[in-house]
């Protein structure tokens, strides 16, 4: 009898577990978020559904190329519940991102959904790295059409291995999904991270991570 309902309890836990990893399913039709609000919860507030209006449903702007002059060669036009309201408690979110010849979409991170990418335009190279102790980097080269997904919270990247430019979509289950670059992280954190424990933690001299640090 003990050991039934142990293993109750693990399932329990284990469905509790599943339901709080994604966003809250709505109970409602639709929560606007109300940018304007002064009530902190964890996403945003409903505006009232009698002043909601069809542009709270819409965005604009995907049709235009970011702009990729810059270090890394990429750029991100986020379509979040930050730039369309109508996504609050939807739990989905979309991206375009461009990249230059070479670019990259440099090793990052989203804290809160897993993200599934398509390309519209050109030759990608993406992968993901599991999980420790293995560190397996899993990775592929794909051409226009083609799907490729990243589990939630995994370090990925994608890079444009073509001679001109190209273009993928990426959906995100998230209405806010997040974004940690590894390298604003690690050597960008404001105040800095302290250099020894850098220089441990990549086994090279503090004035190596200095530098590195220096360029953030």
């Amino acid at each position: 009898m003990a050991s039934r309902i142990n293993l109750l309890s693990v399932v329990l836990a284990l469905i509790f577990t599943a339901a709080l990893a994604s966003d809250s399913s709505p109970l409602q039709d639709f929560c606007v978020a109300d940018a304007n609000s002064a009530v902190l919860v964890n996403g945003f507030v409903c505006k009232d559904p009698k002043t909601v209006q069809a542009n709270d449903f819409s965005f604009s702007g995907l049709q235009m190329a970011g702009n990729t002059s810059n270090a890394v060669g990429s750029n991100v036009t986020a379509v979040t519940v930050a730039q369309l309201p109508g996504l609050n408690t939807l739990g989905i979110s979309l991206v375009r991102i461009d990249y230059a010849p070479w670019g990259i979409n440099p090793p990052h991170t989203h804290p809160r959904a897993t993200e599934i990418l398509t390309v519209l335009k050109g030759c990608l190279e993406v992968g993901f790295v599991t999980s420790n102790p293995e560190n397996r980097l899993i990775t592929k080269v794909l051409k226009k059409g083609d799907v490729y997904v990243f589990p939630i919270g995994l370090i990925h990247f994608q890079r444009n291995v073509g001679k001109e430019m190209a273009i993928a979509i990426a959906a995100l289950s998230s209405q806010n999904p997040g974004v940690i670059t590894i390298a604003n992280a690690v050597f960008g954190s404001n105040p800095d991270t302290p250099s020894d424990i850098l220089a441990k933690a990549f086994r090279v001299d503090k004035n190596v991570v200095k530098f590195i640090q220096s360029k953030f």
